[in-house]
């Protein structure tokens, strides 16, 4: 290759040319820790592709101890445009933001930020979209139905409202850390009139829908963020981690109804990349 000739990137396992990345791309960094389990940019950059843009999605392992010197520092590259958000950093790129959108306001948590030209962060999340339509597209029912949420982290919060606004019968949150998830059921209450959610543990028995939004999974020795053995056998599990699971091997053993994280990202990219600037409003 001679100096200053574009670069191909190929698609993962499809063995064809992805896009050519010159000096005009935009580029896009998803923020992680860890880092080896993302696999957004395989799921991203080819609706680039699709669309025509000449941008590009790479990961950048971020540990959260550096986040507040990272961003602005990212923030100099020029041709960065913004970044997009997974555990652990969804709720501090909330804090961090000059502006939030209604949902980021709502969750206290973003997992989409644009690089204002004046130098402002521009946030919003879009999870719990994304949530609502993988589910439904999976032909999972979400309204009516008992559901217990396992986790409150940032994409838990997105979720939990989420779930709240699309007419769950009632959202039982299970959290380590009990103080978070009874701010969470307070906020719900307070930002969805008539929303029934409260504070439970992490036993699944009895619950018509049942949701790992927890990072348990990521690692091949993590404990099981509640027992599937639990799952009444009519039940729905979803997932939230796009790799699968150990988790998810056992759901599908017992032949449950099950979703993974990949439904949840697919179906909210192009709402992303509205936000972005990549896409236009109207875009389908």
């Amino acid at each position: 290759m001679a100096l200053g000739e574009p670069v191909s990137y190929a698609t993962m396992g499809e063995g064809r040319a992805l896009m050519e990345l010159t000096g005009k791309t935009n580029l896009y960094g998803i923020l992680a820790h860890p880092a080896a389990h993302v696999r957004a940019p395989m799921f991203i950059n080819p609706v680039f592709e699709k669309y025509g843009l000449d941008a590009f999605l790479v990961v950048l392992h971020v540990h959260p101890d550096d986040l507040e010197a990272t961003v602005p520092a990212l923030q100099k590259v020029r041709n960065l445009k913004g970044l997009i958000l997974t555990i652990p950093h969804k709720p501090a790129l909330a804090r961090m933001c000059d502006e939030l959108g209604p949902n980021g306001k709502l969750m206290r948590a973003v997992n989409t930020v644009r690089f204002e030209p004046d130098g402002r962060l521009a946030g919003e999340m879009f999870d719990g979209v994304g949530f609502i339509r993988g589910a439904l597209e999976s032909g999972i029912e979400l309204e009516g139905r008992r559901i217990l949420l396992v986790g409150a982290g940032g994409a838990g919060q997105a979720i939990a409202f989420a779930l709240a606004q699309h007419g769950a019968a009632e959202v039982t949150i299970a959290n380590r850390t009990r103080e978070t998830a009874d701010d969470l059921v307070a906020r719900i209450r307070d930002g969805v009139p008539g929303a029934e959610s409260r504070v439970g543990d992490a036993d699944p028995a009895g619950y018509e829908v049942v949701v790992n939004a927890t990072s348990l999974g990521l690692k091949p020795d993590d404990p099981l963020p509640f027992d599937p053995a639990r799952v009444d056998q009519d039940a729905a599990v979803i997932d939230i981690i796009a790799p699968k699971t150990r988790l998810q091997e056992e759901v599908a053993a017992r032949g449950l109804k099950l979703m993974g994280g990949r439904p949840m990202i697919d179906t909210q990219v192009v709402s992303q990349l509205q936000f972005l600037g990549e896409l236009p409003p109207d875009t389908a």
